[in-house]
């Protein structure tokens, strides 16, 4: 019997899971031991189990990760064995009001994505600030580290001073 889970994408979403003609799915399909059928029209990707459950499971991850706003080449570091993905949903933190919400995440990014990169590069992890999440892609301690430095930046906390505190605990020395 085929395990199958049936996962809604956003449809703008659809077309990075698809890739051009057709390399991305036929790339996650292959490295997971899976079929990937897309209904464009509903959002939906249906992911069947050919093979191996753990590489089904990482086609669940990956497949959630492009929704969430990654790219495929970052999504498919899924497939290591030490990544994880981890999703923060804005709403839990930050509650509904849409016009703290856009500046939050704004924060998050920062001018021409250049906080993002910033905490990207000192953690290793790849971060997708997308709708009403946050994503984060990397190994256990990257995640951590990346999550402490975009809950500091919802906080409130000024940019230079997360982005020290990413240095200082890179040296054993973590401060708020």
């Amino acid at each position: 019997m085929e395990n199958t889970e049936v996962i809604l994408v956003p449809h703008d979403r659809i077309g990075a899971i698809i890739g051009k003609a057709g390399a991305s799915k036929r790339d996650i399909e292959k490295k997971t031991a899976t079929e990937l059928v897309i209904d464009s029209d509903e959002g939906e990707v249906e992911i069947i189990m050919k093979g191996d459950p753990v590489k089904y499971w990482k086609a669940t991850r990956i497949v959630k990760a492009i929704g969430r706003g990654f790219s495929p080449e970052h999504a498919l570091r899924l497939l290591n064995d030490d990544c994880l993905f981890e999703l923060i949903e804005l709403e839990e933190i930050l509650g509904k009001n849409k016009s703290r919400m856009q500046a939050k995440k704004g924060r998050v990014i920062g001018a021409h994505g250049m906080a993002r990169e910033e905490i990207e590069r000192d953690t290793g992890a790849n971060i997708s600030v997308y709708g009403k999440t946050i994503g984060i892609i990397g190994k256990e301690e990257e995640i951590g580290k990346a999550k402490r430095a975009i809950e500091m930046l919802l906080g409130g906390v000024g940019h230079q001073s997360v982005f020290n505190s990413l240095r200082k605990e890179d040296h054993g020395n973590f401060e708020l």
